[in-house]
């Protein structure tokens, strides 16, 4: 009985590790980073997006291909019902890319992402509470925006981008 139950689970596991999607660049393509502007949201993007390349083994100071990056968050508060009990606030997280080709001079690829997130606003500035939740917002959003950035280093080609 365990041998059958033992079976059904790795044959399993091995149904799941095959569906995933793998974040290796395929083309062997390394890729360096331009200076991002931003004070501590763009030395927050830096260092993620550095820290991943690294881990997939693609970054490369001296590549000709150069990763130009942008990022800004902005809030929104909305209302989420009629007596005014739970307001969120949103926050949105744009990351703006292009890769260059420094050689070259050309635009290889160009993209924006967007990443959105809410939580419940106390409704005073000095409830601790709001500024913490607005700090783990944008850090997680800065984290999912460079894990989308890296699944679309996929399908970089290096010919200049005709746009």
């Amino acid at each position: 009985m365990s041998k059958i139950k033992l079976s059904i689970l790795l044959l399993t596991s091995f149904i799941i590790f095959s569906c995933t999607t793998n974040l290796v660049n395929h083309s062997g393509q390394k890729y360096s980073l331009a200076y991002i502007d931003g004070k501590f949201d763009g030395l927050l993007l830096k260092n993620n997006l550095i820290s991943s390349l690294k881990e997939l083994n693609i970054y490369d100071q001296n590549s000709k291909f150069e990763i130009q990056a942008n990022i800004n968050h902005s809030s929104k508060l909305f209302i989420t019902n009629i007596n005014n009990t739970s307001d969120r606030e949103k926050i949105i997280t744009k990351l703006s890319f292009q890769i260059v080709n420094k050689i070259s001079n050309c635009q290889v690829y160009r993209d924006q992402i967007i990443v959105s997130q809410f939580y419940i606003y106390a409704s005073s500035d000095k409830f601790l509470s709001n500024k913490s939740a607005l700090k783990k917002i944008k850090k997680y959003n800065t984290e999912s925006a460079v894990k989308k950035l890296l699944y679309k280093l996929n399908y970089v080609n290096d010919k200049c981008d005709e746009r």
